[in-house]
């Protein structure tokens, strides 16, 4: 009987999230807060004596720096690794860059919760969670789920609304359900699959 473990973690609290900045695709990496979130992620996995054949990431710089620190803290520095910008953040397109506040007083405090909160409606030149889900889905039904099935214990380290994408599908969650569900910085989600991919266990490592 394989394991068929696959763990989520969101990246730690990066510089932009401490600003209240639309980060999206930008690339800034964590605070000293974000760091410790990625290595008490380590420690939490650790504790649950969990570890990994393999590890997927995106290709900004924050994911990246979470994970290696998870898995220095589980002792696992040479796991193989692969980073992919099909697990990158929601892109913002125009919001990018922009302070929340400062995106409020230019477009409206409505439109810009419609472009935050709504499954469908992209900000301009941006992606909303459905594109985000079209573009994150396909890489893992591909790349990730294969392995996970044949009982490689799988790792991501990802971002809020890539991971979001792929929560709604194992949860089998409505574009409404998902809008609610947050997803804390550095706290692992781990899940046991079924051979049909369905979801056999869930644990929540936040807190």
């Amino acid at each position: 009987m394989s394991d068929r473990l696959l763990v989520l973690v969101r990246h730690g609290q990066s510089d932009w999230n401490l600003k209240n900045l639309f980060t999206g695709w930008k690339d800034p990496d964590l605070t000293e807060q974000g760091i410790r979130e990625a290595k008490d992620a380590g420690r939490k996995l650790k504790a649950q004596d969990l570890s990994f054949d393999v590890a997927f990431t995106s290709d900004l710089t924050r994911a990246q720096h979470t994970l290696k620190l998870m898995l220095e803290e589980i002792g696992q520095t040479g796991l193989p690794t692969t980073k992919n910008l099909a697990l990158n953040e929601r892109d913002y397109g125009d919001l990018s860059g922009l302070n929340k506040d400062d995106a409020r007083k230019k477009w409206g405090e409505d439109q810009v919760l419609i472009w935050r909160r709504s499954y469908d409606v992209p900000p301009p030149g941006g992606e909303s969670l459905k594109d985000t889900l079209a573009r994150t889905l396909p890489y893992y039904v591909q790349e990730i789920l294969p392995g996970v099935l044949r009982g490689q214990r799988t790792l991501i380290a990802a971002h809020g609304n890539s991971l979001r994408a792929l929560i709604m599908v194992l949860e089998k969650l409505t574009p409404e359900q998902i809008l609610k569900r947050e997803l804390a910085t550095g706290a692992p989600v781990v899940y046991r699959l079924n051979a049909d991919s369905t979801v056999a266990s869930k644990v929540d490592l936040a807190g």
